[in-house]
């Protein structure tokens, strides 16, 4: 019979490609990884990654055995939120995933939101990209994951259901030297001639969102720099460097010398949504969670309405 936890441990492998990496992952040492693999290779009767200078790669027999090793644990994970439901929301644990924006505030409100309503329930949070929520949550290795519409729009499996959280406008920000800057509002085509830096296109999900408010305005970007974190994007603004982009759920911080100025009563957007795995049992944890967060993303484009008006 195969072992579960060996079964973890060559899909740790499989993913990071190295003995040293997935040992790191996974907070073993390095020969407990190879004695892990061997031990499941006698199991198998069969080799199951072949080491070479340069890393390891799964065998024919290893990449079924990770294929189905996928489907086990996943099931698992479900087996345990099962259980967990049968003990009601006193015990038990809920693990998420967020992007780095929403970390900084929709996640500390709903997590506190949370343990005060079910102290009871272990909660653990893994910052990641919207991409990198989702290979989590089809892994089996989170439960919640906070992603981005425009993610979905790549190729890859639909089996993920999803719950609208709120649209988050898109501002422009700029140089406090801009000729622009003692504006209150700005036209994006009047900045179809400036030096633009947004993430990196292809990975970032805001880069799709950017690109199509461009081309309905009029005009092809001229990119001066692909930067995936909002901070390293506000220095390179600051020092002139170019125009961007930032999304407001980013504006929790924002630095003296760079403006921010809105596109109007119909800026671009990045629908939020909280994704759970289709067809898997949903434990009163993770329905509880969803309640939480619809509620605290309310509340949060609330005061973002009480804000806009009194301004």
């Amino acid at each position: 019979m195969l072992d579960v936890r060996r079964l973890r441990v060559l899909r740790e492998v499989a993913a990071q490609r190295s003995f040293s990496a997935a040992a790191e992952a996974l907070s073993y040492t390095q020969s407990a990884v190879s004695q892990q693999i061997a031990a499941l290779e006698r199991e198998a009767g069969a080799c199951l990654v072949e080491r070479s200078a340069r890393g390891v790669r799964l065998t024919e027999a290893g990449r079924a055995l990770v294929t189905h090793a996928e489907v086990i644990l996943a099931r698992l994970a479900d087996a345990e939120d099962e259980l967990e439901a049968i003990a009601g929301l006193r015990t038990g644990r809920l693990r998420l995933a967020a992007f780095p924006s929403a970390c900084a505030t929709l996640m500390p409100l709903a997590v506190a939101g949370f343990r005060e309503r079910h102290p009871g329930i272990e909660l653990t949070l893994c910052p990641a990209e919207p991409d990198e929520g989702l290979r989590l949550l089809r892994a089996g290795e989170v439960d919640v994951a906070l992603a981005i519409e425009t993610t979905f729009a790549r190729p890859g499996p639909d089996d993920v259901d999803r719950v609208h959280l709120l649209d988050d406008p898109m501002y422009i920000m700029l140089p406090a030297s801009h000729r622009l800057a003692g504006r209150g509002r700005v036209r994006l085509a009047d900045l179809a001639d400036e030096a633009w830096m947004i993430g990196t296109t292809g990975h970032c999900p805001d880069a799709s969102i950017f690109l199509r408010a461009c081309q309905t305005a009029g005009f092809e970007p001229r990119m001066a720099f692909n930067l995936d974190d909002y901070n390293a994007i506000q220095g390179f603004v600051a020092a002139g460097m170019g125009v961007s982009f930032i999304p407001d759920l980013a504006l929790i911080t924002v630095r003296d010398d760079v403006v921010v100025r809105s596109l109007g009563a119909r800026p671009p957007v990045r629908r939020i949504l909280a994704a759970t795995a289709a067809g898997a049992y949903r434990s009163p944890a993770k329905t509880a969670m969803l309640d939480v967060l619809v509620a605290v993303a309310r509340d949060f484009g609330r005061r973002r309405t009480e804000l806009a008006l009194a301004s």
